[in-house]
């Protein structure tokens, strides 16, 4: 089967989305499935490009078993045709992607990304988005990483091979 390719995406790259990707390979290194996904992380503004995720968000996803190796980046207009899936962790998350996917189709790009909520795939959860938990304290990043193991796992029952 084809590798497929997602791309999670939150405001700086710093503590959901990079998040999601590391729930993410975690879920599909469970089941030996790392040959069919390529997962990538970035954000809507680029003030934190370079950067480790938030002390605070892998030291909660530490806890829970799950490495964050991404380093924070801005999303690109070639990630929207380079990528299958793009899921956004709010609703300002998933404007500002649907405006860069706007102008690609305006500038003649026509296989994009499909662009989706992140919490389209919750199972258990009924949240609209997932919080940004940066002004917060401990319990923020909890609840983000227990939306996050629910949507992740939702997607990838989508998605699973077979």
């Amino acid at each position: 089967m084809a590798e497929q390719r997602l791309l999670f995406v939150c405001l700086g790259n710093i503590c959901r989305s990079p998040a999601a990707e590391g729930m993410f390979l975690h879920l599909v290194a469970q089941e030996g499935l790392e040959d069919q996904f390529l997962v990538d992380s970035a954000g809507t503004g680029g003030w934190h490009a370079g950067n480790l995720p938030d002390r605070r968000m892998r030291a909660a996803a530490e806890r829970r078993g799950i490495h964050l190796p991404s380093r924070a980046r801005q999303i690109q207009p070639a990630d929207l045709t380079s990528f299958d899936r793009i899921l956004t962790m709010d609703a300002d998350n998933l404007r500002a992607v649907r405006s860069l996917a706007a102008t690609e189709v305006a500038g003649g790009s026509l296989e994009l990304a499909l662009i989706e909520p992140m919490t389209s795939h919750c199972r258990r959860f009924s949240d609209a988005e997932v919080p940004d938990p940066y002004y917060g304290g401990e319990a923020g990043f909890e609840h983000v990483l227990d939306l996050l193991e629910d949507a992740c796992s939702g997607l990838l029952a989508t998605l699973r091979p077979g």
